[in-house]
């Protein structure tokens, strides 16, 4: 058990550094947000080129993986969309942001810090395609579905491609294709542009984790606490089981990323969750929820590590 704190303790320490910092005025919350805007636009990026353009087009996509990461989380937001849809009686847009939140791993801010430290270089290579799965299908899927309910006359392959016009301007999915071109093409960045590149990348994870804290600061949980217990517990239960069970059918993969696929999916929700929430008038239930499961994050990274040890 000590050897699980030693790995996730920093972790949490960081976090907890970032909001006592914007507790104590140390940062205001701009300036939190600017730290974020640069991880997202310029750390994490060059820490997705860096894992693409050092590894072969063969290894970098790796379908087995795709595949059980990407069905299990298409499951549990399923599941999610149909329990808050059908179950709690909510609207389209209330239940696909519900079950965006159940299926979405933060695998940038938090699942990467844990994982890299469990699955060393290989955490990098699950990161990244974690990203293809999160942002070429679960964030499309449910921004189409919760967009079209509330966009008349205009249906859901229309609000699709308004939402992937979107994601081509992104730095994530631009960092990728320019990976993904190295990775094809067989080419190595010259020696200045790859320093730039590994300065930015090793910037990501304690600057994320920052950014976690700081922004948990401030969030009131309010009379919420049904919706934020149902989302975490499919966040944090049936997301790491629906992806370790499609592990355990499919045809297997190396054991290193089959453990870091497993562990980002442990992890919460993405940090941008209360951001997607804000377009549908949900940012107060998608923040109070991202405090509660990167709380509870803790210990069930924690029973992951420990299990996947052993």
């Amino acid at each position: 058990m000590l050897d699980v704190i030693t790995i996730t303790a920093p972790v949490f320490l960081i976090i907890g550094l970032g909001f006592a910092a914007s507790l104590g005025g140390l940062v205001s919350r701009e300036q939190v947000r600017g730290i974020g805007a640069f991880v997202l636009n310029f750390a994490l990026p060059a820490l997705v080129i860096k894992a693409l353009a050092e590894r072969p087009i063969g290894e970098v996509f790796n379908p087995w993986y795709l595949l059980a990461y990407g069905l299990g989380s298409l499951a549990v937001f399923g599941l999610g969309l149909a329990y808050f849809r059908l179950v709690r009686g909510r609207g389209l847009a209330d239940a696909a942001i519900a079950g965006l939140g159940m299926s979405a791993s933060n695998s940038g801010f938090v699942g990467y810090p844990v994982v890299v430290m469990v699955a060393g270089p290989t955490a990098v290579l699950g990161l990244a395609l974690n990203m293809v799965v999160e942002n070429l299908l679960m964030i499309p899927l449910a921004l189409a579905l919760a967009e079209s309910a509330q966009q008349r006359g205009e249906g859901v392959w229309h609000t699709l491609r308004g939402t992937f016009g979107r994601l081509a301007r992104n730095p994530l999915i631009i960092a990728m294709l320019v990976g993904v071109g190295l990775s094809l093409l067989g080419l190595r960045l010259p020696a200045v542009p790859a320093r730039v590149v590994e300065m930015l990348a090793s910037a990501s994870a304690p600057a994320a984790l920052f950014v976690i804290g700081g922004t948990l600061h401030g969030v009131r949980l309010g009379g919420l606490l049904p919706d934020m217990a149902a989302i975490s517990l499919g966040k944090l239960a049936l997301h790491p089981l629906a992806v370790a069970g499609l592990f355990w059918l499919l045809p297997p993969v190396e054991p290193a990323l089959m453990a870091a696929g497993i562990l980002f999916a442990c992890a919460p929700m993405m940090s941008i969750y209360p951001l997607v929430g804000m377009r549908f008038g949900l940012e107060a239930r998608c923040a109070a929820t991202l405090v509660m499961a990167t709380v509870l994050s803790f210990f069930g990274l924690s029973l992951a590590i420990a299990l996947l040890q052993h």
